[in-house]
C-alpha cells in the first residue's frame, strides 16, 4: 500500500499484495491519461512530493479508475506527518485515533507522532466516491457479448429455503437475457424434487446429501456447460437485466470478472464505492459473474472453508494474485435478504468475527487461515486488533456505531473469554495450514 499507516486500518487488504507479476494496482500518476488526471486533485500540503504522488494513485483507484497504467512495484517511506494527513483525508476520525495510540503503544517516537497528530488536527476529510470517474459511453455501449449470445450458467446452491427460492426462480424468468441455464444444487431435507417442476427455466437439478456450500458450488462449476458463470444465492432479489448488466459490464471493460454489488437487508452500512464502476476489491459468490476459464487457471474453490467464512474472499484474492480483472459492477445489484433461516445459517455463523456460541473460536477458523496464509502473522494480528472488540455486538447491529463502540468497551471486561477465543481459532487455523489448501483442479 502506498501509505504505511494502511497496516493498521485496512491489514488483509486485497490491495496490500503485489500481483503474480511483482506490480501493485495503484498507478503512477504520470502514466495516467489526461482525462483520468484532470479529475484528481493534487495535494500540495503534503510534505513530500512523493506523497502527493501516492495521494494520487489512491485517489485514482477510490475514484474508479480502471484503464492501463504503469503502475508501483514499492512504496518508499514518507515523513509522519504525510502519514497523518492522509488517514485524517480518508478515514472517520475515530481510525485516526486508534493508529496514534497503536504507534504511541509500540513506543513510536512520542514526540513525532503528538507532532504529526496535531499538526494535522484541521484536515478534513475527503469522500473520493462522491466525484467518482466518469463512464459516458457506457450506458449506450452495444455489446457485442451479449449479440453473440454465449450460454451463462448460474448456479444456486440451496438449502432448506423453497420459500425463498421461489421468488429467485422467478426472477430468473424474468431476466432480458434468456440463453442461460439454472444448475441448483439442492441439500434440503426433505427434498423437494417437484418444486422445480413449474418454472419456465433451463433448470439442472442436482441433489447434494452432504450439507457443504463449497463442495455444492464445485459441483454445479464442474457440471455446467457456458464459458460464464454466474454465482447466486437463494436468498436474493434481482432486476430483469440482471444476468445482460454483468455480460455487458464484462465486455465494456475487458474484465475477467463482474462483482455485483449485494444490497443487504441487515448488517453493515451499503459502502460507498457500490454507487460506481472500479476495481473490486473482494468477490461475493451471491452476486458475481466469471470467466469459467478462471477456474482452470486456478482451481475451484478450497474446501478448507467448508461450513465456516470466507471461501469466497479467498477465491477472489487468488484470481487478484493472478492479474485477473474484478470489476465492481453497480448495475448488476442484488437485494440481499439475508434471512435467518436455511443456508449457511444451518452450517455456520454468518459472519467470519461473529461466533454463535460463547465458547466457539472467534473468528472463525478459516479467517485466521486466509489472513495468515496470504498476509502473514503479523498482519493477521492486526486484523485480529482493529475487528474483535467490535464483534461482541451481534452481527444486526453493526450500523449502529454506538452500539460497536460500546463492543470495544465491553471486550476489555470481557478480556479472558475473548483471549481464549482468539487463541483457540489460531490453534485451529494452524492446523488448516499445516494440511495446506484443498483445492480441486478443473480439467
Amino acid at each position: 500500500m502506498p501509505f504505511q499507516f494502511l497496516t493498521y486500518i485496512q491489514p488483509t487488504h486485497y490491495f496490500r499484495l503485489l500481483k503474480k507479476d511483482e506490480t501493485s494496482l495503484f498507478p503512477v500518476f504520470e502514466s495516467l491519461p489526461s482525462a483520468i488526471k484532470s479529475q484528481l486533485c493534487r495535494d500540495e500540503a503534503y510534505q513530500s512530493n512523493l506523497a502527493i504522488s501516492y495521494d494520487l494513485s489512491w485517489q485514482a483507484i477510490q475514484k474508479g479508475y480502471i484503464g492501463e497504467s504503469i503502475t508501483y512495484q514499492s512504496f518508499d517511506r514518507l515523513p509522519i506527518v504525510d502519514e497523518y494527513r492522509f488517514i485524517r483525508k480518508n478515514f472517520h476520525s475515530a481510525w485516526v485515533l486508534y493508529v496514534f495510540l497503536i504507534r504511541a503503544l509500540t513506543l513510536h517516537n512520542p514526540i513525532l507522532e503528538s507532532s504529526a497528530f496535531l499538526k494535522t488536527r484541521k484536515v478534513k476529510r475527503v469522500n473520493e466516491h462522491s466525484t467518482p470517474i466518469s463512464q459516458p459511453d457506457y450506458a449506450d455501449f452495444k455489446s457485442e457479448l451479449i449479440q453473440n449470445r454465449p450460454l451463462v450458467s448460474v448456479i444456486i446452491p440451496t438449502l432448506n429455503r423453497y420459500q425463498y427460492l421461489k421468488d429467485v426462480l422467478q426472477d430468473l424468468e424474468k431476466q432480458d437475457y434468456s440463453h442461460f441455464e439454472v444448475l441448483v444444487v439442492d441439500q434440503s431435507e426433505p427434498f423437494q424434487e417437484d418444486f422445480y417442476n413449474d418454472f419456465k427455466l433451463n433448470i439442472h437439478l442436482i441433489f447434494q446429501k452432504e450439507r457443504a456450500l463449497w463442495l455444492a458450488r464445485n459441483t454445479a462449476i464442474k457440471k455446467s456447460k457456458g464459458e460464464y458463470i454466474l454465482l447466486f444465492d437463494d436468498d436474493s432479489r434481482v432486476d430483469t437485466d440482471w444476468v445482460s448488466q454483468h455480460l455487458k459490464a464484462l465486455d465494456f471493460f475487458g474484465a475477467d470478472l463482474s462483482s455485483g454489488v449485494s444490497i443487504s437487508q441487515q448488517g453493515s452500512k451499503v459502502p460507498e464505492n457500490y454507487s460506481h464502476f472500479g476495481i473490486s476489491s473482494q468477490l461475493d459468490t451471491g452476486n458475481v459473474s466469471l470467466k469459467k476459464s478462471i477456474f482452470r487457471s486456478i482451481g475451484l474453490f478450497d474446501r478448507q472453508f467448508e461450513k465456516q467464512r470466507m471461501g469466497d474472499g479467498e477465491f477472489g484474492l487468488r484470481a487478484y494474485l493472478e492479474g485477473f480483472k474484478n470489476i465492481s459492477n453497480p448495475h448488476a445489484k442484488r437485494l440481499h435478504l439475508k434471512v435467518g433461516s436455511g443456508g449457511l445459517r444451518e452450517m455456520g455463523s454468518w459472519d467470519g468475527f461473529r461466533p454463535k456460541k460463547w465458547l466457539d473460536p472467534r473468528p472463525i477458523p478459516s479467517v485466521l487461515y486466509l489472513f495468515r496464509k496470504y498476509f502473514g502473522n503479523k498482519s493477521a494480528k492486526w486484523a485480529l486488533l482493529k475487528t474483535v472488540p467490535s464483534s461482541i455486538i451481534p452481527y444486526k447491529y453493526k450500523q449502529n456505531s454506538y452500539l460497536m463502540l460500546l463492543g470495544i468497551v465491553l471486550s476489555f471486561f470481557l478480556l479472558p473469554l475473548v483471549l481464549w477465543q482468539v487463541s483457540k481459532s489460531w490453534k485451529l487455523a494452524s492446523v488448516k495450514l499445516k494440511e495446506g489448501a484443498k483445492i480441486e483442479e478443473l480439467g
